[in-house]
């Protein structure tokens, strides 16, 4: 009850009980089988802003506005006719799914900026798409039957809409359905997976499109989406095989009909009325498009801004707009050989505008670090803590995940930004806020969880940033049960320092301790100065560098070395070449000048 009474306010209520009790709070509610949206409706009346349905609503209004203003460039700039207007303006409403994922997985923007522009360009691709077919399907009905009644023209887009929703949903549910059934019954070997769920797809793909025109586009994300939610079976590398063969596809298509173009291409595309088209898509369509759509939102202007210089297009409208060139060249032969070009030179240059300057552009608006250095601790027990708040005092930001609540509580209660997960559960890496982080380091007491942690998000960050604790069996030299090297991270610190001798030389007294270095020196030198010395990290400026496979790298005057010690040894008598520094603990350790 004394929660809800904040309700309006999560600060207010934070506020009155303290930051601590607030996220022991949060924690709880989180993950309390009591609590769930639905009965927040039932019992308090509140309704979510966004559903599903809303969310489709909205990206139908940001792709609506920027068809209208693409037409109109279309129109005026390039010189086409109304009907060749707004074929092109509903074709390049298409946003390329396979080119802002990979831009905002780059980029890695803070906050919902990353997730709103992922989710427009999945669900306008194949909405868009068939938006454009439909445009199509009704210029070429209007000129067969010189001119029509509107009447006719409404009814046959509602018509076409009504079909490609029941065709591409019933083929998609027959297909998950069927592959449901191949995968959860076995009737499929492990290796044969891929293959078959490929089949599949370019079945009821072909199916789809052969019962209604375009409908294959559809269904193809339906099924999708219909197999990444089902709880039934595994999926997991069908979808990494599915990534290898995207990159391998769209790269061939790409060439293939960029092929396809004339050199005398090159005078369409490089007069003066294309060139404004693309500069008016940049600069004013997709700005006021977004302006418009976020009215009555709660996004901000670094948001808007944000999302305002993020809209390259991709294979979608590269593909259709050859199949549009050639159905309107029966009508439009003057027109229609220009489609190709100029849509080509709208994705060349959106690639190449957004992709140059957006990652500039999200550092300046402060939605991304420019070289993230915060660490990810997979495992959230005592020594992590210790480590994670060190670095936390040095300004890096960290974030720890565990399974353990107690480990989480007494986390949050360090003060560091702490959370309950399994590391290994399907959607960690979509749940994880990761803005900000650029390795992580799995150190929980299990090497095969470690391993498994670190092929999980070696998806995530570059191979290179990937770590885990040495493993056991590596350690002691025995070779059975080693999990290859390829399967997991780099091996941290001394390269031999396993869960256990950590454990052990903390139980003995070692602690972490923040190292000043005033001159150049080495790893070797410190590990004389200091007993039981186990180098973890070297802070060099805004710059974090993990040690590693046992490469130990030189240390500069100015840097910090975080390390794990016994009790240093005594003082030294002060000479003219040695001064006292206090660590960040409080103990008092020797570091020659």
């Amino acid at each position: 009850r004394g929660a809800l009474a904040f309700a309006g306010s999560w600060a207010a209520f934070e506020a009155a009980v303290g930051a601590v009790a607030a996220g022991q709070c949060r924690d709880h509610v989180a993950h309390s089988p009591c609590v769930s949206v639905a009965k927040l409706v039932e019992h308090t009346g509140w309704r979510p802003r966004y559903t599903a349905v809303g969310a489709v609503v909205e990206s139908v209004r940001w792709m609506l506005a920027r068809g209208v203003l693409g037409t109109i460039g279309a129109r005026y700039l390039v010189g086409f006719s109304w009907e060749v207007a707004v074929v092109i303006g509903s074709l390049l409403t298409v946003t390329g799914p396979t080119v802002v994922l990979p831009l905002i997985r780059h980029v890695r923007p803070a906050g919902r900026v990353g997730t709103i522009a992922k989710w427009e360009g999945i669900t306008i691709d194949p909405i868009g798409a068939i938006l454009a077919v439909l445009v199509l399907e009704s210029v070429v009905l209007i000129e067969e039957s010189g001119g029509g009644e509107i009447g006719n023209v409404v009814g046959h887009l509602l018509e076409g809409i009504a079909f490609e929703i029941i065709v591409g949903l019933g083929v998609a549910v027959l297909a998950a359905a069927l592959l449901i059934f191949l995968l959860r019954r076995r009737l499929v070997p492990d290796w044969l997976q891929n293959p078959i769920a490929l089949m599949v797809v370019v079945a009821a793909f072909a199916l789809a499109n052969t019962l209604q025109e375009e409908a294959g586009l559809l269904e193809a994300t339906l099924l999708g989406i219909f197999m990444a939610n089902q709880p039934y079976v595994s999926v997991r590398r069908i979808v990494e095989f599915k990534e290898d063969l995207r990159v391998l596809l769209i790269s061939l298509l790409f060439i293939m009909l960029s092929a396809r173009l004339e050199l005398s291409a090159l005078d369409v595309m490089l007069a003066p009325g294309p060139l404004l088209f693309l500069g008016g898509l940049i600069l004013i369509v997709r700005p006021l498009a977004t302006w418009l759509s976020s009215l009555g939102t709660t996004l901000d202007g670094k948001e808007i801004v944000f999302l305002s210089w993020l809209a390259p297009r991709g294979i979608v409208a590269a593909a259709v707009a050859s199949l549009f060139s050639f159905r309107l060249a029966e009508f439009y032969p003057g027109q229609a050989e220009a489609i190709v070009p100029v849509v080509f030179l709208v994705i060349v240059g959106t690639v190449a505008v957004y992709g140059l300057t957006i990652s500039p552009l999200a550092r300046w608006l402060g939605l991304a670090a420019p070289d993230p250095q915060g660490v990810l601790f997979v495992g959230a027990h005592g020594w992590a803590q210790r480590m994670a708040e060190k670095l936390k005092d040095l300004g890096f930001p960290v974030l720890l995940i565990d399974a353990n609540a107690g480990n989480i509580r007494r986390a949050r209660q360090r003060g560091l930004d702490a959370q309950r997960a399994n590391v290994l559960a399907e959607g960690i890496k979509d749940d994880l806020d990761l803005s900000g982080v650029g390795r992580m380091l799995a150190m929980t007491p299990n090497d095969e969880v470690n391993a498994l942690a670190a092929l999980h998000f070696g998806e995530v960050f570059e191979g290179d940033e990937v770590y885990q604790l040495p493993m056991r069996a590596e350690a002691s030299g025995r070779l059975e049960g080693e999990i290859p090297r390829h399967l997991r991270g780099r091996p941290l610190f001394d390269g031999e320092a396993t869960y256990d001798d950590i454990e052990d030389a903390v139980e003995a007294g070692a602690e972490v301790h923040a190292i000043p270095i005033h001159e150049d020196r080495t790893i070797a030198d410190l590990e004389l100065d200091f007993d039981g010395f186990l180098p973890l990290f070297v802070a060099r400026g805004h710059e974090l560098r993990v040690v590693a496979d046992e490469h130990r790298p030189a240390l500069l005057a100015g840097d910090v070395v975080l390390a794990l010690t016994r009790t240093p040894p005594a003082e030294p008598a002060p000479s003219a070449g040695t001064e006292s520094l206090a660590s960040g603990d409080g103990a008092t350790e020797p570091v020659r000048a």
